[in-house]
């Protein structure tokens, strides 16, 4: 979304996470600059420019209670000199909430780690920091986490929200998936051949024809079932120039696996000459900005097709004899985080586990307040919709609501400096999961951005292989 964040993890390699996972960055709210922190007097006038200081990343940034900033500070004077230490601390929203003040002294020749904190224990979120020595800033508007896994983000789903999930899925269980099968051939090996799948999925509403979804399956060829991986993309960038290439080998050979283009995303929306050749001519977007689409219709909004196209991919799947079904794992980053919770809470055949990397779609009245986008879209959609019946509509579509119909193992991950799909909307589903403690893992990042981690695909086959 850089509008948004162009993700296939490992599918589609010559797409890089920029910023859903392809999403839009952020603008914070001006910042306001450090005020200047009085100095003591110093010892023989040193060269305050001699004076160096930093704020390097201790506990990743995940404290209990009081947050504990070190500041790193270098004197090159002969001289010992005096400083003033200035943090400001606001909400993840950008509600003040204390600022605090220091000195300390710092021998000639010397370096010194001193921790600022606060008087008081802060209450479970997250914070952003800006620091300051002696007026000049140091690092600014940092995010910090405060207890994340006592972080509140109470369900808020309507009274049908199980009924809506259920007609929809009664909807898609009359939907014939006409399944159209073309092989790779470049693409296939001894082992695994590769297929371009083209199947049928829920229209766009109640009513209407079913809508064409596409996606790339790699299928085992020693006759034997195989353990299967779903693999679901982020926001798309729609890139009019660059080639959409279909992955060279997937994971490992002891997976069957299958990489979903859903509704008008990648493969729907690519010319001929974008994708590898399958004959299919140039197929184009329908739909616009995809979480514009009939926005304030839950019946006719675009993730209500979406998260059914996760779910009859599924099904495909599950229709393929070298398919392991009692162990289905899922991956996927920003939208694709948000995917693999749609997946996992509305397939008929129970996940085993399933990895989100910084996930999109969480707790939308708290995302709304603490980035621009998409909050921005939704309401230029808002039309005569009070917030209140905003938020109803968007529950439908929400990871937190979602979340407390799984019970799947999960590995899932934050940058805590992602301006996109920030930490607390990644927190949101995770602390709803019926799941239990020890299947459960949280990773943060404390610089990363809207990114995949680094060794992210080995994290993901050691967390699956647990549960093979």
């Amino acid at each position: 979304m850089t509008k948004r964040l162009s993700i296939f993890l490992i599918a589609f390699s010559s797409i890089v996470l920029a910023a859903c996972g392809g999403c839009k960055p952020n603008t914070p709210p001006d910042d306001p600059t450090p005020q200047t922190v009085d100095s003591s007097e110093v010892a023989g006038q040193p060269d305050m420019s001699l004076v160096k200081s930093s704020i390097p990343v201790t506990d990743d940034w995940i404290f209990s209670g009081k947050p504990s900033i070190t500041f790193h500070i270098e004197n090159a004077n002969k001289a010992k000199v005096r400083v003033g230490a200035k943090m400001k601390i606001v909400t993840d929203d950008w509600q003040d909430v204390i600022t605090v003040t220091d000195t300390l002294e710092v021998a000639g020749n010397s370096t010194q780690d001193f921790v600022l904190t606060t008087p008081d224990n802060l209450a479970p979120g997250f914070y952003r920091a800006t620091c300051a020595i002696n007026g000049k800033g140091v690092r600014s508007q940092f995010v910090f986490g405060i207890d994340p896994f006592r972080i509140v983000s109470a369900p808020d789903k309507q009274a049908d929200f199980d009924e809506f999930w259920n007609t929809a899925k009664q909807q898609l269980a009359g939907i014939d998936m006409n399944v159209n099968m073309i092989e790779l051939t470049a693409k296939s090996t001894d082992k695994r051949k590769v297929y371009l799948v083209e199947m049928q999925s829920v229209p766009d509403g109640l009513t209407g024809d079913p809508v064409t979804i596409r996606g790339y399956y790699y299928e085992p060829q020693d006759g034997q079932p195989h353990p299967v991986i779903m693999h679901y993309f982020a926001y798309d960038e729609q890139n009019a120039k660059g080639k959409l290439d279909c992955p060279s080998g997937g994971y490992t050979d002891e997976f069957a696996e299958f990489y979903l283009s859903h509704r008008g995303q990648y493969i729907n929306n690519r010319k001929e000459s974008q994708r590898e050749p399958d004959g299919l001519g140039d197929l184009t977007n329908i739909y616009g900005d995809w979480f514009a689409y009939h926005f304030g219709d839950k019946n006719s909004y675009y993730y209500r097709g979406a998260y059914m196209d996760c779910v009859q991919a599924v099904n495909f799947m599950a229709t393929r004899p070298t398919s392991d079904m009692q162990h289905l794992f899922a991956e996927g980053s920003s939208q694709g985080g948000a995917l693999c919770y749609a997946a996992a809470a509305l397939s008929d055949y129970p996940f085993t586990a399933i990895t989100p990397n910084v996930a999109f779609m969480g707790d939308f009245p708290d995302y709304f307040r603490i980035v621009s986008w998409p909050a921005e879209t939704a309401k230029a959609k808002q039309g005569n919709m009070t917030d209140a019946e905003m938020y109803a509509f968007m529950s439908y579509f929400d990871t937190k609501n979602l979340a407390t119909r799984i019970s799947a193992a999960v590995l899932a991950t934050s940058g805590l400096q992602d301006g996109t799909c920030p930490p607390h909307t990644n927190i949101a589903p995770f602390n709803n999961l019926l799941t239990a403690p020890a299947d459960k893992e949280y990773h943060f990042y404390p610089e990363m951005q809207h990114a995949y981690p680094t060794g992210w695909n080995g994290m993901i086959l050691k967390f699956f292989r647990k549960y093979l």
